[in-house]
């Protein structure tokens, strides 16, 4: 098979000459609104999480220079140069590009270029303080993209300073699209050889746009950057997608008691299973 990050990079070229777009481009303009995801509260709890810790490591480096790899629309880049902080901004999709430009203002210091987050060559080794990849570990299906993917952002950022990389969690899809509503296919999906007839472990290929894992893929994957330390692994969304009409029907005091409790507990081992997305936050060492 041809090698995903190749592949994206041949349809971008064929698409800026009218032709077919790849599957993750296609989905991002056409079938997903990325600006519109975290309108809902489910979603929302991701967000507010994941810019929970990293304000926290901003409030460290009081001058930090930011790169977010995958910036979609760029809400996390905007939310970060509004508090004064420089930003550089590397996204795949040119559609989102258009979003994310329309919507930054003057007084914020942010420049976005399309890239590809297995290629940082357009950045200097030991650049930035605080490097997110918050999306493309979604869409790499192949050990070797997701090593490159860190290997890069490890790359770019400064001794001492921290990465952010965000995953897809496989079970709680399960629950949902499986178990609860049936849109997905197990037996299916199980014939097909996509989820381990035993384990439930599932595999994906670039026409299922997301590659799911599990927390012993992340740290497996982890295992080979022994120059980093983990700081947190932290359940973004928990449950809150089993939520989502509940969490949909608070008040804002309701939904803020609920916040209170996810930050209480999302970094508990007994509850990192049971999340749809989670955040892998380390240094790195000298």
């Amino acid at each position: 098979m041809m090698n995903p990050a190749v592949y994206a990079m041949e349809m971008l070229q064929q698409e800026m000459q009218g032709e077919a777009m790849n599957p993750i481009e296609n989905h991002y303009t056409h079938n997903y609104d990325e600006q519109a995801r975290f309108d809902h509260r489910y979603n929302l709890v991701e967000y507010r999480t994941t810019l929970h810790y990293i304000e926290k490591y901003l409030a460290q480096k009081p001058n930090a220079y930011v790169l977010e790899v995958g910036a979609g629309t760029g809400r996390y880049s905007r939310a970060i140069a509004d508090k004064g902080y420089r930003v550089e901004a590397v996204e795949l999709v040119p559609h989102n590009i258009a979003i994310f430009e329309s919507l930054t203002t003057p007084g914020q210091d942010i420049r976005v270029t399309q890239g590809n987050a297995l290629d940082l060559s357009a950045f200097a080794d030991n650049t930035f303080d605080l490097t997110l990849v918050l999306g493309p570990l979604y869409h790499f299906y192949h050990d070797a993209d997701k090593e490159r993917c860190i290997a890069e952002a490890v790359r770019v950022t400064r001794p001492g300073g921290v990465v952010f990389a965000a995953y897809v969690i496989s079970d709680i899809t399960l629950y949902e699209y499986g178990f609860r509503t049936g849109q997905l296919d197990i037996p299916d999906y199980i014939e097909k050889g996509k989820i381990h007839p035993h384990t439930f472990a599932t595999t994906s290929v670039p026409a299922d746009i997301f590659e799911m894992v599990r927390k012993e893929d992340i740290d497996r994957l982890m295992g080979r950057f022994p120059n980093t330390a983990r700081l947190h692994y932290v359940a973004t969304t928990l449950v809150a997608r089993l939520l989502r009409d509940c969490l949909d029907a608070m008040d804002e005091d309701a939904f803020g008691l609920y916040m209170r409790y996810h930050l209480a507990v999302c970094e508990r081992p007994d509850m990192m299973g049971m999340t749809s997305h989670s955040l892998d936050i380390f240094r790195i060492g000298a």
